[in-house]
């Protein structure tokens, strides 16, 4: 796990709400505070969907993708003024996350790589997470996962400070 602070915000805030940058993210929950606080849960309600539409060719998620999303939480954060704080809790889609893996039992013990994005009206912490189905001595899924968000960033032409 990472802690990095972004160097400009306005530039992550065009990547995250307006660019493709963090399409290859599920949104598994978010907070934003403005004038009101709002909260999405990013789970599917699959009963909401007729049966013969929810095949995993339909729904392959258990959340929803941020690509959907997105267009939602821009028009909740722009605005005359600053937002007062939120938290973006993604995670990378499970066929990205399990190109991070060298082999099956890594990838059988993997349940999700997490990006947890916080803002507290002055300044945006990008934080890496690894779930597990179960214990792991290993942490070398966590190293690759660091690596690759570091990467990816910096492609991106995302500055940011490891903390």
């Amino acid at each position: 796990m990472i802690a990095l602070e972004i160097i400009s915000v306005k530039n992550f805030m065009k990547h995250l709400l307006s660019a493709e940058t963090f399409d290859d993210f599920l949104l598994e929950e978010c907070t934003i505070s403005t004038s009101n606080t709002y909260t999405i849960d990013g789970h599917m309600n699959s009963d909401f969907f007729p049966p013969e539409e929810r095949t995993p060719d339909q729904l392959p998620y258990a959340f929803r993708p941020w690509s959907e999303l997105k267009g939602l939480c821009f028009d909740l954060i722009k605005g005359k003024y600053t937002p007062l704080f939120f938290k973006f809790v993604l995670q990378l889609k499970p066929e990205k996350a399990a190109e991070l893996t060298q082999n099956a039992e890594d990838a059988g013990r993997m349940k999700a790589l997490v990006l947890n994005i916080r803002y507290d009206g002055n300044k945006v912490l990008l934080t890496t997470g690894t779930s597990y189905t179960t214990f792991v001595m290993s942490k070398e899924i966590d190293l690759r996962w660091d690596q690759y968000l570091c990467r990816y960033l910096e492609e991106k032409g995302i500055g940011y400070e490891k903390l």
